[in-house]
């Protein structure tokens, strides 16, 4: 590292593609532009969050956080996550296993279906879930004759999450897996190695930063959802109200440090989230070029 900086500027114009070459006016330009728009639409909200949060004082912070229904909305918050994201978690692993290694019917139908709640508004994914399971839903007479409840209920924002949320694990698996090919678990089995055994000992050590990069993604996505989960949730306090519906809730009341105080624990998990996605994102890159060098040197 010492000698690539003692290196003189001219030495590394052998290594800049042409589209590189630019005047130096050019790079502050888009450097500028960059960083302004950074800190206009990223940076200044964020401090205003938690400045709203705090303007008031800490009592008044943490008195908002320990609310009751303050207190719920965080609860269900974590119940929701914590069910929809290991069961996105084992649907990615089968999904993307079964694209990356095996050719079967249908398989171009699959990887369609996952990329399907990127391009479906969540709203409208919520307005589906009414539609089967409302009161003049197509099974909800049923339901409600056999005394179950989807909608309105912890089931419902279960549901609502999963669909949303599930693209997130198998797609950040498939172009990984793809990349590694099968010869690994192929040689595992001609040493008589079980299918169980496969996955634990060579195909999960392959994919454990991808797979963590995908869950990190999925868990984001699923405590910071509203679209979705708003038209299934009918709004009811202490009961059906996650975090983003009880902000929204309480900013409506003009309880602005109350809805500024929750708002912050959303803004903390970004953060968190965001530090947890670029170690991961380091680790999936370096083992991305130890695949690539690796085939390379096969090849």
């Amino acid at each position: 590292m010492a000698g690539a900086i003692a290196l003189h500027p001219g030495a590394l114009e052998r290594y800049e593609t042409p589209s590189t070459r630019e005047p130096l006016w050019v790079k502050v330009t888009l450097i500028s532009v960059a960083l302004t728009f950074f800190a206009i639409f990223l940076l200044l909200p964020l401090g205003t969050v938690f400045y709203e949060a705090l303007r008031k004082g800490t009592d008044v912070y943490f008195k908002a956080l320990v609310q009751p229904d303050a207190w719920s909305a965080i609860k269900l918050t974590l119940l929701t996550a914590a069910i929809a994201v290991p069961l996105n978690l084992v649907f990615g692993l089968a999904a993307s296993w079964a694209i990356a290694k095996f050719e079967f019917p249908g398989k171009r139908l699959l990887i369609t279906f996952i990329d399907l709640p990127f391009s479906v508004s969540p709203v409208i994914s919520g307005l589906i879930y009414v539609l089967m399971f409302g009161a003049q839903g197509w099974i909800g007479p049923w339901l409600y004759d056999n005394d179950i409840k989807i909608l309105f209920a912890v089931p419902g924002l279960v549901l609502a999450t999963i669909f949303v949320t599930f693209p997130f694990v198998a797609r950040e698996l498939i172009p990984l897996m793809e990349a590694q090919g099968s010869e690994e678990e192929e040689a595992a089995v001609v040493l008589g190695a079980s299918g169980w055994q496969v996955f634990w000992h060579t195909t999960l050590p392959n994919i454990k930063w991808g797979l963590l990069y995908g869950v990190i993604l999925c868990n984001a996505r699923a405590m910071g959802e509203f679209g979705a989960v708003s038209v299934v949730s009918g709004h009811i306090r202490g009961k059906t109200n996650t975090m983003p519906l009880h902000v929204e809730i309480l900013y409506n009341e003009y309880n602005y440090a109350a809805a500024f105080a929750v708002a912050s624990l959303l803004a903390l998990l970004a953060i968190v989230t965001l530090g947890l996605k670029t170690l991961v994102e380091h680790q999936t890159r370096r083992q991305m070029t130890e695949i690539k060098k690796a085939s390379e040197i096969e090849s």
